[in-house]
């Protein structure tokens, strides 16, 4: 079921840790976010084997590795103080800005 807001807790760039799945435990950041999907891909996980015809870059065709999103859901944020898994919470500064902070730590996420 998709969310009518297409909201994500993770965003591009975020360092996130796996918590189920075949890949559970994994540590990686993210390369891209797909909001309408609820998917994101994560660098080094989820690897899969696509096979690719042959072409100029690679004359002899064959098999190649590459990431596939996962499901938002099944990634949570690193604490950047700690290093452990955190919710994401937010939090409005003095000069009006709106900001992303870990729970646990209290640290701000958006530099």
């Amino acid at each position: 079921m998709k969310s009518s807001k297409n909201k994500l807790h993770v965003k591009k760039g975020d360092t996130v840790i796996v918590i189920s799945g075949k890949d559970k435990g994994k540590k990686g950041r993210i390369l891209e976010a797909f909001p309408k999907e609820g998917r994101v891909l994560v660098e080094g996980v989820n690897i899969v084997k696509k096979h690719t015809r042959p072409s100029q870059a690679n004359p002899n065709g064959g098999f190649v590795s590459q990431e596939a999103p996962i499901h938002s859901s099944n990634v949570m944020l690193v604490d950047p103080k700690t290093g452990e898994v955190t919710r994401v919470g937010h939090k409005i500064l003095a000069n009006g800005k709106k900001v992303r902070i870990a729970k646990k730590s209290g640290e701000e996420l958006d530099k």
